[in-house]
């Protein structure tokens, strides 16, 4: 059994941001950071005051964390970056809703006396004698102080509070890793009981010190269970000063999930009901826990149990009758062609977020030359009068600016020149899209022609499918490739534009060029030829594309979405030699290549093509990595050895245990990352009990059944009228087995917490 806790976190867009370049602007970027550990961030909007950035990440956390921040700062070529502000959320505020938090909210200033990090450790006794009561407080040690000096150390000492009294420790130099090892003793006369402050400062020849944090303890604690270990330090107690919106604001979306994964064997009854349910008929389920999910969910909820479907049905390898399953229901209950898909349904959200977690690698293969052409050229493109810059394109003769004709036909030439890159590397690339996926649209195809063989809905069935690939998997990816991880930054606003024009043209592709003349658009009106002669090359291709056999399927479970041979991580890092003694010179570090995999960590000198990574995100693929690995240590040198000292730290034995803590718990979630079918049903299972209530008034309460055969139909409720008897039996039946089976999961979560709250005696539990 294993406790999980994750952080759903959606950067959305800022506004109102002041303004902190000489051009009365801002390159504003933000930065996530779980308690005192930078995790994530984001690309730089340049020029925005009013900046989106859409990111979203997911934050695997350890238990204990406490604080969740976003530092929004302005990034500038030269010199250091300004902070313009940051919203902190506790995690007592994250946890309030489990809905989560979903608004604006205004940025704070920064104020450096709040900007504490690290741990303290200490050991206090309370002793009693004749003289009155002593309190003996252990200083030992403290671990990733904040940098206050300009060296990026601190010259660190501790002074003790309590009663009326005071004392300070030594004052240690140039490290953010003090080991003081001191006891310090204060009395106090019999009386009050006063409750024991410890703060850190960095002391400073000239001017005032420097605050690195405090601890506290009341007068309670102190007698009941005095403090011996390490404890986070906190900054001086004071209200946060909202700026009144004078700073901006940011939206934010975050959602903590905190669950209980039980055994694999406590699971599998209710992974039986799913594979039962996905592989039995779908038109008349209703009490299956699918159909109960279905009915269940909606908005971003639904979204994120598709993607836990997806995931949990990839590990037993029933991705693909999973998704036919879905597209069944789907398709059963609708009567006009031209709304099929088009509303967010779970087997809506199930193929998108499929085709995502599955197809990255050949969505990379497809679009990145061209989208790389586009950031890289930088060409000025722009077919609307409205939006036209006359001024921004080179000049066409030296007779004056450029004419709007003259404007409109350059763009049109750079727009269908990537357009026929674009959609001639898509129409090829027929065998290299994953099996699975092209079985999944050959089931779509299937069900669709079914549904609606008529001649005049010939083209339906190709719609469903390029629905899909073309308006949800290519045109997103070619809008904001930065959020389909196809360039690490996000464009610049003429880049952006240009990408814009081409996702259109792309969606127009998609929809076979249906819709082509009938918006405001108008101006698209050039680009129309080229978009028409493309839709018989697309309809080639999605023929070509679901013309595949069965067996082509891989076999078995898929226990990870990628090979464990393949590359987890790739970019620039420096490496060096490690030598004994002296500082390396700057000349010592080399810049390689390097590429992770579940296997090895490998460099070369140069690669065959470059994708430069975040830090956060090397850390997080590195911890994930070696999570197998028995013999990681749970303490590291973040100094080097030289002088025959440790720098971070000061201690002079080379093998002396690590003096800060590794933080292997914070890794960031990515559609890499290997499937844990556990995880995902224990997140259905706790989907379900919010409908348990409903399901069992629906089948086995409210119903009242005539089976004989002249009534032919069933007074309840819902989806039960007109139900024909069997076919309610069977309901009945179903919704009975499915509520017995989250009762046994009741009550092996009970029998588990128990266990740890001490209350009954470890032994064999099982369903």
């Amino acid at each position: 059994m294993a406790k999980s806790s994750s952080l759903n976190v959606r950067v959305v867009e800022g506004r109102a941001l002041p303004a902190k370049d000489v051009s009365g602007s801002s390159d504003p970027y933000c930065i996530v950071k779980v308690d005192d550990e930078v995790v994530a961030r984001t690309a730089t909007v340049w020029r925005s005051l009013s900046p989106f950035w859409g990111e979203e990440y997911t934050v695997h956390l350890p238990l204990d964390f406490h604080q969740l921040a976003f530092y929004v700062l302005d990034e500038d070529t030269v010199g250091h970056d300004d902070v313009i502000g940051k919203v902190s959320l506790s995690r007592d505020a994250i946890a309030a809703d489990p809905r989560g938090i979903d608004s604006w909210i205004n940025l704070s200033r920064v104020d450096p006396d709040a900007e504490v990090q690290g741990e303290i450790c200490l050991a206090v006794q309370m002793l009693e004698d004749a003289l009155g009561r002593c309190l003996r407080c252990h200083v030992l040690q403290a671990r990733d102080l904040a940098p206050r000096d300009i060296s990026g150390t601190s010259d660190p000492f501790a002074r003790v509070f309590w009663g009326s009294q005071s004392v300070e420790t030594s004052t240690i130099k140039k490290t953010r890793f003090p080991r003081w090892d001191e006891v310090l003793e204060l009395r106090a006369a019999l009386g009050a009981p006063s409750p024991l402050r410890v703060e850190l400062w960095d002391w400073d020849m000239v001017g005032k010190n420097d605050f690195l944090g405090m601890v506290e303890f009341p007068p309670q604690v102190l007698q009941q269970k005095p403090p011996n270990g390490w404890f986070r330090l906190r900054p001086f107690p004071r209200a946060e000063e909202d700026s009144g919106g004078s700073l901006g604001a940011l939206r934010l979306k975050v959602r903590l999930t905190e669950d209980r994964v039980l055994p694999s064997r406590y699971y599998r009854p209710l992974s039986e009901l799913l594979a039962t349910a996905v592989l039995g008929p779908a038109e008349e389920d209703a009490a299956s826990p699918l159909a109960v999910l279905e009915e269940l969910t909606s908005g971003d909820c639904r979204q994120d149990l598709a993607t836990r479907l997806v995931k949990l049905f990839l590990g037993q390898g029933l991705a693909g009758p999973f998704l036919d399953y879905l597209t069944r229901r789907e398709v059963a209950r609708t009567t006009d062609p031209n709304t099929l898909f088009r509303s967010n349904s779970l087997a809506s959200k199930s193929m998108e977020q499929f085709m995502k977690l599955v197809g990255m690698p050949y969505l990379h293969e497809v679009l990145q030359p061209v989208i790389s052409r586009v950031f890289e050229e930088k060409k000025y493109m722009e077919l609307d009068p409205c939006k036209m810059e006359l001024g921004r394109t080179r000049r066409i003769s030296f007779k004056g600016a450029p004419s709007e004709e003259h404007v409109r036909e350059a763009s049109l030439g750079l727009l269908t020149g990537y357009l026929g890159a674009i959609v001639d590397a898509i129409v090829g690339s027929a065998g290299r899209c994953p099996a699975v996926m092209r079985l999944a649209f050959k089931h779509l195809h299937q069900r669709v022609e079914e549904r609606f063989p008529q001649t005049e809905h010939e083209d339906v069935k190709y719609l469903a499918i390029s629905g899909f690939l073309f308006l949800r998997f290519f045109a997103p990816a070619i809008l904001t490739p930065k959020l389909f991880d196809l360039r690490d930054q996000h464009a610049d606003p003429q880049t952006s534009r240009s990408l814009l024009l081409l996702a259109k043209a792309v969606q127009s592709i998609g929809n076979l060029g249906q819709q082509l003349g009938q918006g405001k658009e108008v101006w698209m009106a050039p680009l129309h030829p080229f978009l028409l002669r493309s839709v018989s090359r697309v309809r080639d291709f999605l023929d070509r594309l679901v013309d595949v056999d069965e067996e082509e399927e891989a076999g078995g479970p898929a226990r990870a979405l990628v090979p464990r041979s393949a590359t987890v991580r790739e970019g620039y890092l420096l490496k060096r030699k490690e030598e004994p003694g002296g500082l390396a010179p700057r000349f010592a570090f080399k810049k390689r290549y390097f590429r992770l995999s579940a296997d090895a960590l490998s460099y070369a000198k140069s690669p065959e093509w470059q994708n430069v990574n975040e830090l956060s995100q090397w850390l997080s693929a590195l911890r994930k990595a070696s999570a197998p690995n028995p013999d990681k240590l749970a303490a590291c040198h973040p100094g080097a050895f030289r002088s025959a000292r440790w720098t971070c730290c000061l201690r002079a034995e080379r093998s002396a245990a690590g003096c800060s803590r590794t933080h292997a718990a914070v890794t960031l979630g990515d559609w890499r990352d290997p499937l844990d079918p556990d995880a995902e049903t224990q997140m259905v299972y706790r989907q379900l009990l919010l409908g348990r209530d409903q399901l069992r008034r629906k089948f086995l309460e409210n119903s009242s059944v005539d089976t004989t055969p002249e009534a032919g139909t069933v007074k309840g409720s819902g989806s039960l009228e007109g139900a024909c008897p069997d076919a309610l039996a069977r309901q009945k039946a179903a919704a009975a087995r499915l509520l017995e089976v989250l009762a046994d999961l009741d009550r092996a979560h009970e029998e588990f917490q128990q266990q740890e709250e001490g209350t009954v005696a470890p032994g064999p539990l099982g369903p």
